[in-house]
């Protein structure tokens, strides 16, 4: 930082340089709070203040709520930033970053609710379509329970997954908005990696959610919400479901990264109780280069992908849904990939690389709990996408 003050800061578009190199500011700072993080199975209070000062959140936020309306490509950059330092950062970074744009797709009240008296006010989630809503007047009764809400405890609001009126036997999907008095966040985040997250439970009892406060998830399918008619920016025509699914891969790019970066400075000096050095190495030698390219060519591919949605946007082009199948597919490898590789260097890294004086087994333990993520099945998005190639019906509208 400048001096200046944060409201000077944040009142000000930066360029994405600048909001570029504010997010790798923070990356000290991250890699040395991750191991606690960890520990405490949260973030801690501070590094969401320092995100919320350098503006990170208002990456994608509409400008008429003091957002950036940055190209989506800014986000997935500082995303990838984050993730060299504390991938749980990054991933709590990454879905609630991604909740600031799919605001923009609400009816305007539900914004008015969220961010008329500050707009910086956070939003989590969790989408799992086990919410159960039945039509009242005016809206709807919310009940249900949910897990992995991310980021929940730093957040006044949350978006939660469910379909209305589930045994009527319609398919009626929606994101319904809730403060934060309308939750109940129950402590179940005990897990192999990622555990910074917080990712706790949510239950919802005998709620009242108006009309305004969901979002439909076939308007975000086909880029036509109630938003769209305030918020006329390109990016709030792009596909919904693609932008949140990159943010919960994206991060393990950076992770990887970090992973790669810190393996090559211990194993330049390693030499093992036989005297064998680790540079000298084929099987090391051979996993540094494979990562290094494999970095390459995922930034290059999710570069790419947002381009084209973004460019089709501009000129008012529906992204056709083979397209996105594709998209989503190599969005849902990103993880499986650097997971595989992230065990390589493990591997190489020998016996003295499994301990949490070493960062390898927190960057490994990250990397591979995100493949549990439902976006992030490679199997079942690969085998419809290839079905619907080879003349089946696609089942994934998800897309």
């Amino acid at each position: 930082m400048d001096g200046s003050s944060e409201a000077e800061i944040i009142a000000i578009v930066p360029t994405a340089e600048e909001i570029l190199r504010r997010a790798r500011a923070l990356i000290p700072a991250l890699k040395a709070r991750a191991e606690e993080s960890g520990r405490q199975r949260r973030l801690p209070a501070e590094t969401i203040a320092e995100m919320q000062a350098a503006g990170l959140f208002r990456v994608l936020q509409p400008k008429r709520w003091g957002g950036y309306e940055m190209h989506p490509n800014v986000f997935y950059d500082v995303l990838m930033a984050l993730a060299e330092g504390d991938m749980s950062a990054a991933w709590c970074y990454g879905v609630i970053g991604c909740h600031n744009w799919q605001m923009a797709l609400f009816d305007d009240q539900a914004g008015q609710d969220v961010w008329g008296k500050d707009t910086s006010v956070l939003i989590s989630s969790t989408y799992m379509m086990t919410g159960k809503a039945m039509p009242v007047e005016g809206g709807y009764t919310f009940n249900g329970r949910w897990r992995f809400s991310s980021g929940c405890e730093h957040c006044d609001w949350i978006f939660l997954g469910g379909l209305v009126d589930p045994e009527s036997g319609n398919l009626d999907a929606r994101t319904f908005l809730l403060p934060r008095k309308d939750y109940e966040i129950v402590d179940t985040w005990d897990t192999h990696g990622l555990r910074g997250t917080g990712s706790h439970d949510i239950v919802v009892k005998n709620v009242f959610v108006p009309e305004y406060r969901t979002h439909k998830m076939a308007d975000g399918l086909m880029c036509n919400s109630p938003g769209n008619a305030i918020n006329t920016a390109s990016l709030f025509r792009m596909p919904f479901a693609q932008i949140f699914i990159r943010s919960v891969s994206t991060a393990a790019i950076g992770a990887l990264q970090a992973m790669l970066d810190a393996f090559l400075e211990y194993g330049a000096k390693r030499t093992t109780v036989t005297g064998a050095k680790t540079a000298e190495d084929g099987s090391a030698q051979l996993v540094c280069a494979e990562t290094v390219a494999a970095i390459d060519e995922m930034k290059l591919v999710l570069r790419r992908n947002m381009d084209v949605m973004y460019d089709q946007a501009a000129r008012g082009e529906f992204t056709e849904i083979p397209q996105r199948m594709m998209y989503r597919f190599q969005s849902a490898e990103v993880p499986e990939r650097c997971s595989n590789l992230a065990q390589r260097l493990f591997k190489a890294g020998g016996g003295a690389a499994v301990f949490h004086s070493k960062p390898f087994a927190r960057i490994f333990a990250d990397i591979s709990t995100a493949r549990a993520h439902a976006a992030n099945q490679m199997d079942s998005i690969g085998r419809n996408w290839g079905g619907v190639m080879l003349g089946l019906d696609n089942t994934d509208f998800f897309i």
